[in-house]
């Protein structure tokens, strides 16, 4: 598969070292120096330098060649230009361009519909907000995806000294909490992500990552002493166009909002633009002013400025002062390793939001979705099974997947099923596969070869 990546930036860098481990044909154009420059000291990939909405540079990057192109520069109208040009110069060539204005929320439909050089538009910003969203609605979630219209949830959790879990070996969990037990698919220990066996022991410290029915969540977040009160009062900090995309949503749902944002300007845009959320001029790094605001009778504070050092400063702060609990954006991939060192559990990035997004479409097969977890080194696969597949109809405890590689669930028609060794997949099942980095190029060849495309 050849792959044409237009921008160098933090989204493009992430998707063309994700491609390049699994041995595609990875092309990145760009026209800034030190980003291309990043790359050729990082990544085995070809670079073009140049513009991305340039038929010259596009057809020096080959793009009569290329399966798919990934518009995914920090400007939309570079991104829609590039994908109309990519059009006209390979139209069987899959287009997907990143658009983060509001201004275009109402118009993607429009764009699939009657713009046929765009196959598929990615926002980032409104998947981060959903990921927010689901994450204070869901008690000590430290990651989260859902599957199945949101029926499965992925969920990924600190285990603690006191969780009544700690120190278990997993083949005893029946004993400890009965047959109706999670599945956990896996386990980050200092850093290392590990496909646990029965043999394995949950520690303190550990970052588990489990499958759950959605009506059984909450009893499933008991188990690892996860139980909080529902969010009814929020504080944003940076009323940009994520901060706005979030206080909506809240409005809709009833939580009591603030938002503190430090340009005037911004401030009475917002204003206009809020019915029910009160707006305030300031620093949300400013003690005084949190203080002032009764940060203590907050149940969560949104840190959503454009800089990182800000909103964790902001986090931090605001959970000294008494918050609940905090949600931190962060742009730099390489910040994740640190954040719970200095106790920030909950973390959202839109570049990794626009990631999984991007997989999804990108992956070969009949994939619904996909999910980068854990710095990337592993996804969460939903494809279809079809008859002519080597998965379908025998026992998973007899198919030999690659290593690395389990089935995690199966939905057939209303029914989740969470499976054991003796599951068996029928033709139609939606099949969730969770994977590891290495295993996922053979992972592909049986979804594209035994699962044919849409």
């Amino acid at each position: 598969m050849k792959v044409i990546i237009v921008g160098a930036g933090e989204v493009g860098f992430h998707i063309a070292s994700h491609l390049a481990l699994e041995n595609k044909d990875v092309v990145v154009i760009d026209n800034n120096p030190e980003a291309t420059r990043r790359i050729s000291d990082n990544l085995d990939v070809q670079i073009v330098m140049g513009s991305g909405s340039s038929p010259v540079v596009l057809e020096e990057a080959g793009i009569q060649q290329a399966e798919i192109i990934l518009a995914v520069t920090n400007s939309d109208e570079t991104n829609l230009v590039a994908c109309l040009v990519a059009n006209i110069l390979s139209p069987s060539t899959k287009k997907l361009a990143r658009l983060r204005d509001a201004d275009f929320d109402e118009y993607h439909n429009n764009f699939r519909e009657h713009a046929p050089h765009i196959d598929t538009i990615i926002n980032p910003e409104i998947e981060v907000v959903k990921t927010i969203y689901r994450m204070m609605s869901v008690p000590g979630a430290v990651d989260i995806g859902e599957f199945a219209d949101g029926r499965i949830k992925f969920v990924g959790v600190n285990l603690e000294d006191e969780s009544r879990l700690s120190g278990v070996q997993l083949s005893n969990l029946p004993e400890i909490i009965g047959e109706a037990r999670p599945l956990i698919a896996a386990v980050v220990r200092e850093d290392e992500l590990i496909i646990p066996t029965g043999n394995d022991r949950l520690e303190p410290g550990d970052l588990v990552y489990f499958i759950s029915e959605e009506d059984q969540l909450l009893d499933t977040l008991s188990l690892f002493n996860k139980l909080d009160q529902p969010v009814k009062r929020a504080l944003i900090i940076g009323g940009g166009r994520i901060g706005l995309r979030l206080a909506n949503l809240l409005e809709e749902s009833s939580v009591y909002c603030k938002i503190i944002e430090q340009e005037p300007d911004r401030c009475a845009y917002l204003a206009e633009r809020l019915n029910k959320a009160i707006v305030l001029h300031g620093d949300g790094s400013d003690h005084g002013l949190l203080a002032e605001e009764n940060i203590q009778d907050m149940d969560i504070v949104i840190t959503l400025t454009k800089d990182e050092e800000t909103n964790i400063l902001a986090s931090l702060l605001a959970k000294r002062m008494g918050a609940r609990k905090s949600i931190t954006r962060i742009s730099k991939f390489s910040y994740f390793p640190l954040m719970n060192a200095i106790g920030l559990e909950q973390v959202v990035s839109p570049r990794l939001s626009a990631i999984n997004t991007i997989l999804q479409h990108i992956r070969k097969g009949k994939v619904l979705s996909a999910i980068s977890i854990k710095g990337e080194q592993a996804e969460l696969i939903e494809a279809v099974a079809l008859e002519t597949s080597e998965i379908v109809a025998n026992p998973l405890r007899n198919i030999s997947f690659p290593k690395g590689a389990m089935v995690v669930g199966i939905i057939r028609q209303e029914n989740i099923i969470i499976p054991t060794g003796e599951s068996v997949i029928q033709p139609d099942d939606r099949v969730i596969i969770f994977a590891r980095r290495e295993a996922i190029p053979k992972i592909e060849k049986i979804l594209a070869v035994k699962l044919e495309y849409f």
